[in-house]
């Protein structure tokens, strides 16, 4: 059983969301890059729980680095990034494995590991195991940086209320601490009060909702990515739908693509600066990749995001040993939308993604 992604740049994650760690290990990160704290804080601080209307649990998440590291320097060694879990209450998981929750993996864990797994928390399919991801992506960010490559992601949608597309917005200024841009991890001012006020409305019916994160990759040359498995969409559809709560994901036009016709779809190249360009470049509008490959465009992606499974209001499921439905009322605390907590997450997935084939095509050192 693997937990591992990347092939050049890898990162494996580990842990159970009520063990005593989650954190992933590091491997590849070229000898020489200098680790930033400051975005190791950044990411973490992002996807942390705790905040305002969302999940009450109260981790510190302090990120201890254990090897692979010298004088600030990544060493070339592997990288164990971890932090310990400090916050739980494993008696809100008292009902299971006998009372699997609707949604969630209990049950098909349950019967895969025979009775083995712990599922506390959802155990090692918890998103709480996404620290790894966030950790690792933040170190990864600077061979990005230095090749003037750039990831960025914002909550793009609650429900049916939705915000203005990423490219017409700013993507660089920091989101204001104490606002709900800040809180929501959304960067569209006039759209992300609607979006607190309808998950407020979620809240006291005891219901959760769904949501989006749009995610913009820039700077990219024209070629990066391999063909067919390893192109730029394939890599970074599997990344970002192993994130828990992941759907579907959209490139470029999306699913509106199945209903055009291909004089709509097509973008024309022309010259600018004597450099190849796509049409619609200038409007984020043109595809980021084709063939697998980068064409120098925004690279574009829509990450759905299901309403969390686990619900303040009393649902009816099956109750492994009587044979029968019961009522079942899960305690906890949970977030009422993932998409808020997710952005970091997107990132970092993107950010490690994005790396590894830089790495492998060699634009990256």
């Amino acid at each position: 059983m693997s937990m591992r992604i990347g092939d050049r740049l890898r990162v494996t994650l580990f842990g159970e969301s009520h063990g005593k760690c989650v954190g992933a290990l590091l491997e590849g990160l070229p000898a020489g890059t200098k680790i930033d704290n400051d975005a190791l804080l950044d990411f973490i601080n992002r996807r942390k729980p705790g905040r305002k209307g969302l999940s009450t649990r109260a981790e510190i998440d302090d990120c201890e680095i254990m090897s692979g590291v010298h004088e600030g320097l990544a060493t070339g060694w592997p990288i164990l990034l971890l932090t310990y879990n400090s916050d739980v209450r494993s008696k809100d998981y008292s009902f299971l494995p006998d009372h699997p929750r609707p949604g969630h993996a209990d049950m098909v864990e349950h019967i895969r590991s025979e009775g083995a797994s712990d599922l506390r928390g959802g155990g090692s399919q918890s998103a709480r195991l996404t620290f790894g991801l966030v950790a690792a992506g933040s170190q990864a960010r600077s061979l990005l940086d230095s090749a003037g490559w750039s990831c960025t992601a914002h909550l793009a949608s609650v429900g049916d209320i939705s915000a203005k597309p990423l490219f017409d917005l700013d993507r660089e200024s920091p989101l204001k601490e104490g606002t709900d841009m800040s809180r929501l991890n959304c960067r569209d001012s006039e759209s992300v009060s609607k979006m607190s006020e309808l998950l407020d409305n979620v809240r006291k019916d005891l219901d959760s909702i769904g949501s989006t994160v749009e995610l913009l990759i820039e700077g990219l040359p024209i070629g990066v990515g391999e063909p067919w498995f390893d192109g730029i969409e394939p890599a970074l559809a599997r990344g970002l739908m192993a994130i828990p709560g992941a759907r579907a994901i959209e490139f470029s036009h999306g699913f509106s693509t199945s209903k055009m016709r291909g004089s709509e779809n097509n973008d024309a190249w022309f010259l600018e600066n004597g450099k190849p360009i796509l049409e619609g470049s200038d409007s984020g509008n043109a595809d980021g990749a084709l063939g697998g490959r980068s064409t120098s465009s925004a690279v574009r992606v829509v990450v759905h995001f299901k309403p969390p499974s686990s619900l303040a209001r009393e649902q009816s499921t099956l109750h492994l040993p009587s044979g029968e439905k019961k009522p079942l009322k899960v305690h906890g605390r949970h977030d009422p939308v993932l998409g808020p907590r997710a952005v970091p997450v997107v990132e970092a997935v993107a950010i490690l993604v994005i790396s590894d084939l830089g790495i492998i095509g060699g634009y990256l050192e």
